[in-house]
């Protein structure tokens, strides 16, 4: 009887052993894909408060655990299953995707740029929209097609990094980084939003450096949307270029690639201060050179020359 208790904790210690293990295969995984989709959730982070700019203070925070609830539903009811899918069936399928999600991305960044430039920004539509409720609907399903393209690129690019792990694995690490994106995403935009809401608290209370603080949060919320705006947009251009990129180089023309890396090696050679930082921000400024240069060509295809038919 002792012995078969003995057998029967020896088999359950090699079983936690061995679940032990496989969390810290599915945690290091998870965070390698996380790292590698960075880009883009920062560029997800970055485009989200723009979609309750301008509704009911005390819609905010329902408004975002909506879209949130709406990005869990993206990430791990449609693309999780289609990722693995492509994964056993079609692996082959999974660089032409991403790139066709960068060429989007460049396209989106790109077309901004263009707008701002031209001063033709679209997108006050919404203000014609009487009814709150319609409006609100309205901001939540364009919140959540955004981000079905923006999670479908992070799911593929994270999908990308785990080649060597058993489809079951697979499907653990894209949920674990689905959800904890989801979750970090989210919880900033939460508190980017409400930041003139706390400012405000802040700035009622007693103590003068707390009322200093407060008022200087409440100040500081346009500048910061629109700095956000902006980072959102280079976000775009910038991975999206770089999608590109990798994917001509996995394709074996890498001539663009070679030539992003070799300027991104000087720099880092001729700033020996910072040499990641002088690397990264010309890798980012080669991306989002060939990002400009594809979405112009899309945004060319799009608009100018749908206009100049028409003209003739």
């Amino acid at each position: 009887m002792a012995g078969g208790l003995i057998a029967l904790l020896d088999d359950i210690a090699a079983l936690t052993k061995l679940a032990a293990a496989s969390l810290d295969d599915v945690t290091a995984a998870a965070g390698r894909a996380g790292i590698k989709a960075a880009g883009v959730v920062i560029d997800d982070t970055a485009v989200t408060p723009r979609y309750v700019t301008g509704l009911s203070p005390d819609r905010e925070l329902p408004i975002i655990g909506k879209i949130a609830i709406g990005s869990l539903r993206n990430k791990l009811l449609i693309l999780l299953p289609a990722a693995l899918a492509l994964s056993a069936l079609a692996p082959w399928a999974i660089t032409p995707i991403l790139m066709l999600g960068g060429a989007y991305l460049c396209f989106e960044g790109t077309e901004k740029v263009f707008e701002a430039i031209a001063g033709t920004a679209h997108g006050s539509e919404v203000e014609d929209i009487a009814d709150p409720k319609e409006l609100e609907d309205r901001q939540i399903g364009g919140a959540v097609r955004t981000d079905l393209i923006l999670s479908a690129e992070i799911m593929a690019i994270a999908l990308a990094d785990l080649p060597e792990l058993s489809l079951v694995m697979q499907g653990i690490v894209l949920a674990v980084v689905g959800v904890a994106i989801t979750v970090g995403v989210y919880g900033v935009v939460a508190l980017i939003v409400k930041m003139d809401d706390i400012g405000l608290h802040l700035s009622q209370r007693q103590l003068a450096p707390v009322r200093a603080v407060g008022r200087g949060l409440v100040k500081a919320m346009p500048m910061l949307l629109q700095t956000l705006s902006a980072i959102g947009i280079a976000a775009m251009i910038w991975v999206g270029g770089g999608i590109i990129l990798h994917g001509l180089e996995t394709f074996g023309m890498g001539a663009l690639a070679q030539w992003v890396h070799g300027m991104a090696e000087g720099a880092e050679s001729f700033v020996p201060s910072a040499p990641g930082l002088a690397k990264w921000l010309v890798s980012a400024a080669g991306s989002a050179v060939i990002g400009l240069i594809v979405g112009g060509i899309i945004v060319a295809a799009m608009h100018l020359i749908p206009k100049r038919t028409l003209q003739v």
